[in-house]
This record gives C-alpha cells, structure tokens and sequence, in this order.
C-alpha cells in the first residue's frame, strides 16, 4: 500500500490514509503544548496508528519515555520506521489496548480512539498512574443525537440542548469519573475542550477511597427545558417536571459531571510553548478565561425567542458581572454566556436599556 511523507510539527513521518487523521493536528498540537506543561517522563499513545502523537510528544515534549501501540501489525511496522525516521527511541507493542492496560502501568496513558473510548476508560483507569488523557469523536450520541447510543456507551442520559457541546464534554467526564472511583482514583479535569468533531479532557488523578468518594460527589443532573433552555443543576436526580421560568415541561439529563473542567494555572504554562497556532491559542486562552459553572446560555436563541435584536455579548456579560454574578464567554460556543445567574437575570441582561 501507497505511503505518504508528511511533516507535522517537528516530525516527518510516513503515513496511509486511515492510520493518520489531519483534522486531528489541532488536537496534537495542544496534547504536546500539555504534556509540556506537565513534565512528563513516561507516556503511552494506546492506539497509536501512524504515531504521530507520540512521536510529537517524543520529539517537541521531551517526554524520555514514550509508548506506542496497535493491535494492527502494519501500524506497528509503520511506527518503527517512523522513530527511526526521526531518531527517536521508543517502545512499540502490537497489542489489543485493553490487555496492553490491564497489563501494564503508565504514568500518563493516552486515548485517541476512532469514536467512543467509553470500552477501553476501565483498563486505562487501572492502568493511568497520574494521568489519562481521552478524546471521543462520536459527538452524536454524547450530545444526545443519538440518545440510545448515548445511554449504552456512557451509561447517562444525554440531551440535545442548546449547550450540547458542553453536555457531551460533562457526560464523558462523568463516565471517567465513576470508572476511576471503582479502583479508589478520583479525577481532577485541567483542560476539557469541543473543538470540530470530538472531546478532548486532560485529567490529573489522585490514588485513594476518600479522594474517590468527595470527586463522586460533584456528579450530578441537569433539569432541562426545552420550551426556554433554562436549567437547573441538581446532585440527585430529583427534577420538579415544571420549569421555573416559563413553566414548561422539564427533562433530566445525567448522571454528568459538574465539577471544575479547566485548571487555570496548567492551562497558562501550556500557553508558553510557542509551537502553539493561533487557533490552539485562542482556544486554550479562552478556556482559561471561562467561570466554572456547568453549562451555558445561547446570546441568540434567547433573543430570538424574546423577538430581540442582538445586541453585544460581552455587553450583557458586563451587566451581569455589575450585578454580582460571574461571567464569561465560552469556548464551546461563540454565542454562549457562562454565568451562575438564571434565565431571568440573564434575559434582563439581554435586553436593551
């Protein structure tokens, strides 16, 4: 089969067509910006393909240790012609991912799946020392397009909301959190991010029964309705049925996470590796700029349904901000407000003076 020669950062590789994906360079990109961030000095790419993340975790993070593996042995040849190619030093294993993990400890395990990495989070849970990172490409049933696939895979109910993007992120975290509390881990997400087609978290783990039992106390439930898009986060899955705001017909959404996605100072220190694009940085730098409240308002659904001309976004953040709510905009969504307001305080922002 027909191999092409690609550069992607500091790395030329050789290639064919399904063992590299470049809509996921932007993925890679912030991963080794990450990694840097982190220190880390032993690392395991589980679905490896071409290795291009590895090697670039390798090569640009000055990771000593990396690992790289496929159950494919076409993969695997390809990548170790590729750490030759490139002088690097690494080791290569043509496994099934999950006896790879349940083997094996790493102290940063890596999951780039091709759709749902929900069969492989209980092996990388036992396998992950410190960190576990997973992207999830199959938006779809995480948001709640396809909610029978949703509930099976992640085992939660999703909703297709108007801040669907976050709701897939939390539903994902939610699932990592209860596979880590099994085996006494508990998470501490650093960076959550949607970007195009998928759902990338960055996740710091801590060993230990306490530690498990306070992370399973930030899961939770969201009370939606679709009438308004007003919600309302809960820690049981108790909903009134009611909306408090219009009165219309709720629906509930859970179990997800609705602890802290992003840690602040992690995600400036990656912003100091220059190999970073423009499109890596605005996203990291807005992320470090969001509030920690679960989910967010649409500024154009609710002017839409209130028959408003939009006004200025940041304009409405600043009057909720002036009337002692926090504030922010978002990543997952250019018109959306992150506040711990509600839908009232939120409309009266909106709305002209």
């Amino acid at each position: 089969m027909q191999t092409n020669l690609i550069t992607e950062g500091a790395i030329t590789f050789e290639a064919e067509g399904a063992f590299y994906n470049p809509k996921m360079l932007l993925n890679r990109e912030i991963n080794v910006a990450m990694s840097l961030s982190l220190g880390l000095t032993d690392y395991l790419d589980a679905l490896s393909a071409s290795g291009i993340r590895g090697l670039r975790v390798a090569k640009e993070a000055g990771v000593e240790k990396v690992s790289f593996n496929d159950i494919n042995p076409h993969a695997c040849q390809l990548i170790e012609k590729n750490l030759a190619r490139n002088s690097i030093l690494g080791t290569v294993t043509c496994s099934n991912a999950n006896v790879l993990l349940h083997e094996r400890h790493f102290q940063a395990v890596d999951l780039d799946p091709f759709g749902s990495p929900s069969s492989y989070l209980s092996a990388a849970s036992r396998s992950a020392l410190s960190y576990l990172f997973i992207t999830a490409t199959d938006t779809a049933p995480l948001c709640g397009a396809h909610l029978m696939s949703g509930i099976r895979k992640y085992m939660a109910v999703p909703l297709r909301t108007v801040y669907h993007r976050e709701m897939g992120a939390r539903i994902l975290l939610g699932l990592a959190a209860r596979e880590l509390a099994r085996l006494d881990k508990s998470m501490q997400p650093m960076l959550t991010h949607v970007t195009d087609h998928y759902v990338r978290t960055y996740l710091r783990l801590t060993n230990g029964a306490k530690a498990a039992d306070r992370c399973l106390r930030k899961l939770g439930y969201v009370e939606h309705c679709p009438a308004c898009g007003s919600f309302r986060l809960m820690p049981e899955a108790e909903p009134e049925g009611i909306c408090r705001h219009c009165k219309g017909k709720t629906r509930l959404a859970g179990p997800l996470w609705l602890g802290g996605i992003h840690e602040r100072e992690t995600i400036k220190t990656a912003l100091g590796w220059d190999g970073l694009g423009h499109r890596a940085q605005k996203i990291l730098s807005t992320c470090a700029g969001e509030i920690e409240a679960p989910m967010y308002y649409d500024h154009h659904s609710i002017c839409e349904r209130l028959s408003l001309t939009p006004g200025k976004i940041d304009e409405a953040i600043e009057r909720l901000i002036e009337r002692g709510y926090q504030a922010s905009r978002t990543h997952f969504c250019g018109m959306g407000i992150k506040t711990n307001a509600c839908m009232t305080d939120v409309e009266m922002a909106i709305r002209p003076d």
